[in-house]
């Protein structure tokens, strides 16, 4: 069983930052590929970003150039830097580890980008 713990949401003006953390009960290395998915209100949701064990990372066309998914190894965390944010990006963001063949989720964390 793996336990995800997100933090980082917050309010942010159109243009500006922020930094999501999702910290793992156990080694990320572990794990065969930590994701960010997010879900906008009365949409489904959707995959943001992904860094496999090998350090691989794929993006969403969406924040391709805006969004960087990175890992501290030694934390057993993952980060979503965000920069440039849109008030398209308002959403509820979800970590995601896939630990082959099953799907852990984190609680969420509200982040709101207002115009």
């Amino acid at each position: 069983q793996v336990q995800l713990v997100e933090s980082g949401g917050g309010l942010v003006q159109a243009g500006g930052s922020l930094r999501l953390s999702c910290a793992a009960s156990e080694s990320i290395l572990s794990i065969n590929s930590m994701r960010w998915y997010r879900q906008a209100p009365g949409k489904q949701r959707g995959f943001v970003a992904y860094i496999t064990s090998g350090g691989t990372t794929n993006y969403a066309d969406s924040v391709k150039g805006r969004f960087t998914i990175s890992r501290d190894n030694a934390k057993n965390t993952v980060y979503l830097q965000m920069n440039s944010l849109k008030p398209e990006d308002t959403a509820v963001y979800y970590c995601n580890a896939l630990k082959i063949p099953v799907n852990y989720w984190g609680q969420g964390a509200q982040v709101t980008v207002s115009s």
